[in-house]
């Protein structure tokens, strides 16, 4: 089975809490964490992770807290994906190069790599604006799945 950490869907569930909130004030851990019926603890490492990754800005202070760094329609799945949990891809080898010993005679090295491109490619297509509001996130996904396939049966 192929998924991402739950730390990872974590983070996303807050971040589209502040995208769909886009218009209001900066919000405390405290707040995120109970909108998000999230642990605490669990909210401030992503916080801080996501803040590190400059997907969110911090404001400290009393009235200090966070909020999302760039429109939600600016920041793609995979920028996420990538501060969370690092390169996206299938196998070692087709996110990072040097990481297996067979990477040399590897026979499916490429079919990964293929593989890898077009998982990162699609999670690059989606934006958090997508995927706070589902329904926009399947027509782009249907689209951008339409697109390539589309481009794909063209010959050169």
């Amino acid at each position: 089975m192929i998924r991402m950490k739950k730390l990872t869907d974590y983070g996303i569930v807050l971040l589209t809490h502040l995208a769909r909130q886009r218009t209001g004030p900066i919000h405390s851990a405290r707040d995120l964490a109970d909108a998000s019926h999230l642990p605490a603890p669990t909210v401030n490492k992503l916080l801080k992770m996501l803040s590190q990754a400059r997907l969110l800005t911090s404001q400290r202070g009393v009235n200090g807290g966070y909020t999302l760094a760039k429109d939600p329609a600016q920041i793609s799945v995979a920028e996420v994906i990538n501060a969370l949990e690092g390169p996206i891809g299938m196998t070692e080898c087709s996110s990072v190069a040097g990481l297996c010993s067979l990477e040399p005679t590897c026979p499916n090295r490429s079919g990964w790599r293929n593989i890898s491109d077009a998982i990162r490619d699609t999670l690059q297509k989606l934006s958090l604006q997508d995927i706070a509001q589902p329904r926009a996130a399947g027509a782009a996904l249907r689209e951008h799945l339409t697109a390539s396939r589309s481009k794909d049966l063209v010959a050169p």
